[in-house]
């Protein structure tokens, strides 16, 4: 094989890699979720946000015995079982994403359960698959 047909050969494989590469990023934009609505609810002020997590031993306690009880559920999705908890003075919010309603409202009974009388917001989506 001569130095040209190296070159050739090459320069083809570089534009295939290159061609295949520009396709993928363009399916993951199409898939790319709008979290406007979220970002925005997120930003008013209006919701507990990671942020809000208090440090006090109770409000950590507190945390730390729902997500324990969580991951225990053998029936919980992986998807279900990394819901974002915050707890702030006493209060338990539940925010993020599930895969059914089932998963929601066991969520939210199992904080209660295990929360010992604080409040639980549940602020979790359930997400339609697709």
């Amino acid at each position: 094989m001569t130095l040209t047909q190296t070159i050739k050969r090459t320069s083809l494989a570089l534009a295939a890699i290159t061609a295949f590469s520009l396709a993928a990023a363009a399916a993951d934009e199409k898939t790319n979720a709008d979290n406007t609505a979220i970002n925005k609810r997120d930003h008013s002020g209006e919701t507990n946000t990671s942020g809000d997590q208090s440090n006090s031993s109770a409000d950590l306690k507190i945390t730390q015995d729902v997500r324990r009880a969580l991951m225990k559920d053998g029936e919980l999705s992986m998807t279900a079982k990394n819901v974002k908890i915050v707890t702030a003075g006493g209060q338990v919010t539940l925010r993020g994403p599930v895969k059914t309603a089932q998963e929601k409202t066991k969520i939210a009974q199992i904080a209660k359960s295990v929360a010992g009388g604080a409040q639980v917001v549940d602020q979790l989506d359930v997400k339609e698959s697709k």
